[in-house]
């Protein structure tokens, strides 16, 4: 295969090939990526090629978590700012532990184990949900929700997980008090270097006017951010959700030129493109079949565990936060609750367990087996399911409800 230029070189060629046959094809452009690796690693057509933590935690997921903060409308997330806190704080804890007390009661799992798996499988990663959302022109708020949702729960899911990691191997005895306080610190941290580094990052760019010059300053808050809160153990994920928020509210706002916005924005658009591409063919390119097959029991208690946890969070809130200037529908929360998919921050962390920790196999087999299902039957049927809500209950599920006016 020669370097890892030309391995790069050819699975970029095989996703341009997957987005031009994706315009014939009513199939969503992620999803056939992942079908794609499939068929290319069942039949051996390319050398193996593995993900790495590394790989998706310091290159791609920076890239990815800025341009959705980025383009993120802050009045928007202020309106919503009580479901989406909720689901991704409040929710990723209980959906964490209901997907752990499931599988540490009916496959037999560790309670460690059963709390590890059920912390980094409960950040949801929508990307091709929110795509044929956008397709479809579903209503501004429901799309903020679910977005928003998955780049804050992103934080606290890396945060439970580390947090259970360390008590796992330090051996040190549970505490709730010292537990709540460490989380709360992480997350504040977090919050903290974010908005330090966006609001300073908006300054500078207040000062000049060139557009290569304010490119490259986007992409060091992307990762600067990122590094800088990884070098003082608060949460990395925050940091550049909130970074990417201010200057894409405020800076964009305050210091840039509407063709310079424009310049950035194509940028990140497209360097969302071409890592989100990688990310979903490497997805179906790790898949083991044999593996698969032998953890197929547990892969299965897995996805009713998610599936319970989900709807139990989504159900059990949205009475709660319904307001009544701003209610949530049965047709909206059925979305959130079917479009909550797992993806490449969940593979990234269960690549990123210690090589000594028992079960580890396990753990990575039935996450990718559950990112498996979430991507190939949820992402396949969101669309079919928007439709039936828009058509068959024109009175409750209406689809003024459901979509935007065209």
């Amino acid at each position: 295969m020669g370097t890892p230029i030309h391995l790069i070189t050819i699975l970029l060629l095989i996703s341009a090939a997957v987005a031009m046959a994706v315009k014939w094809v009513r199939i969503p452009y992620s999803i056939a990526l992942v079908v794609v690796g499939l068929a290319i690693g069942v039949f051996g057509l390319l050398p193996p090629v593995r993900m790495t933590p590394e790989l998706i935690l310091l290159v791609f997921l920076p890239a990815l978590l800025f341009e959705a903060s980025w383009n993120l409308d802050l009045e928007r997330v202020k309106q919503n700012w009580l479901t989406i806190g909720v689901f991704a704080s409040i929710g990723v804890v209980i959906s964490m532990f209901i997907i752990a007390g499931i599988l540490h009661m009916w496959a037999g799992m560790s309670l460690s184990a059963a709390l590890l798996f059920g912390a980094m499988i409960s950040a949801t990663d929508p990307l091709s949900v929110l795509a044929v959302f956008r397709r479809l022109k579903i209503n501004n708020r429901l799309n903020s929700i679910l977005e928003g949702e998955s780049l804050f729960n992103d934080g606290t899911a890396v945060v439970l997980f580390q947090i259970i990691l360390s008590i796992v191997f330090t051996g040190a005895s549970f505490s709730w008090p010292e537990t709540v306080a460490k989380f709360l610190l992480v997350v504040i941290g977090g919050i903290a270097i974010g908005s330090v580094v966006g609001y300073g990052a908006s300054k500078v760019i207040s000062y000049f006017d060139d557009r290569l010059l304010e490119l490259m300053l986007t992409t060091l808050v992307a990762y600067g951010a990122f590094l800088l809160a990884e070098e003082v153990h608060v949460s990395a994920v925050l940091g550049v959700v909130v970074a990417g928020m201010v200057l894409g509210n405020y800076g964009r706002r305050t210091g840039m030129s509407r063709s310079t916005s424009k310049y950035v924005d194509a940028f990140w658009e497209y360097a969302a493109f071409v890592v989100s591409s990688l990310v979903f063919l490497l997805i179906g390119l790790q898949v083991q079949l044999p593996l698969l097959i032998k953890y197929a029991p547990q892969i299965g208690i897995a996805i009713v565990a998610i599936l319970a946890s989900r709807l139990i969070v989504v159900f059990g809130f949205c009475p709660l936060l319904s307001r009544k200037n701003a209610p949530i529908s049965p047709a909206w929360r059925l979305l959130l609750f079917w479009g909550a998919l797992r993806g490449s921050l969940s593979m990234a962390l269960a690549l990123s367990l210690p090589i000594e920790f028992q079960g580890r196999e396990q753990l990575i087999i039935m996450t990718f087996g559950v990112v498996l299902f979430t991507l190939l039957v949820q992402g396949l049927t969101i669309e079919p399911l928007i439709r039936l809500l828009g058509k068959t209950h024109p009175g409750l599920l209406g689809a003024r409800e459901i979509l935007d006016p065209v």
